[in-house]
């Protein structure tokens, strides 16, 4: 197979990915080359995210900053999983996935705020926020089932459990709105009116109600997911 080749089969099983198609044989074929093709596509889109953005530091212009963020990430799922059992789960191929989910984030070089007025750009910037994040937290679920052989339910949990604990975590320490206005690629001073930070308090408010409730979940799930490994061990 020539470099050529082997560089479409490596996009398509992106594009595959990206729309829910992809087997679990395919998940099972996740090599180096997807891992490279994914962070390539990380930096690119790390970087064309700030391109516009005179006070972004040097991590962010070079996409840099988003290439580091998917190895951390991708550590954080992994360890949130792992507990729970999954099959064939590695923190590379986590990895490789994480990466392989970047695409979408390319919604967030759009200039909007040149295209269109304040108001308008702020409410195009956060519904870019909520297509992209919805998008790759199905992705997560639907990785979390075809490839770890999770159940629903526990899939549902181990990927809801770390963002709503890391929302509340900012809740907490009152970091909520910046850390939202730079997801959501927000710039400029809020007007009164601003109804990205009305949808900001909703999350904020769910986030809370949800931690305790997604963490007894889980814990359950623990127990459950340690008793059928006890039983595989005598068996």
């Amino acid at each position: 197979m020539d470099d050529s080749t082997h560089s479409r089969g490596v996009i398509s099983t992106a594009a595959r990915l990206l729309t829910f198609r992809l087997t679990a044989g395919e998940f099972r074929g996740f090599g180096r080359a997807h891992l490279i093709f994914g962070l390539a596509c990380t930096w690119a889109v790390g970087a064309g995210r700030w391109w516009d953005d005179p006070r972004a530091g040097a991590l962010q212009h070079t996409g840099l900053g988003s290439v580091v963020y998917v190895f951390i990430l991708a550590g954080v799922l992994w360890a949130v999983a792992r507990p729970l059992r999954p099959r064939r789960w590695s923190y590379a191929h986590v990895l490789t996935f994480v990466a392989l989910t970047a695409p979408p984030a390319a919604l967030y070089a759009v200039p909007v705020e040149m295209l269109y007025g304040m108001e308008t750009a702020r409410g195009l910037n956060v519904l870019f926020l909520v297509v992209v994040a919805s998008w790759r937290v199905a992705l997560l679920l639907f990785y979390l089932v075809r490839h770890g052989g999770l159940g629903l339910f526990a899939a549902v949990v181990a990927a809801l459990l770390p963002v709503a604990a890391v929302v509340f975590a900012l809740t907490l320490l009152n970091l909520e709105r910046a850390a939202f206005e730079t997801m959501g690629g927000m710039r400029g001073t809020p007007s009164a009116n601003d109804s990205a930070y009305a949808v900001l308090v909703l999350v904020t408010f769910l986030s809370a109600l949800l931690v305790p409730v997604l963490a007894l979940a889980y814990a359950v799930l623990f127990l459950r997911a340690r008793d059928r490994g006890g039983e595989d061990e005598s068996a």
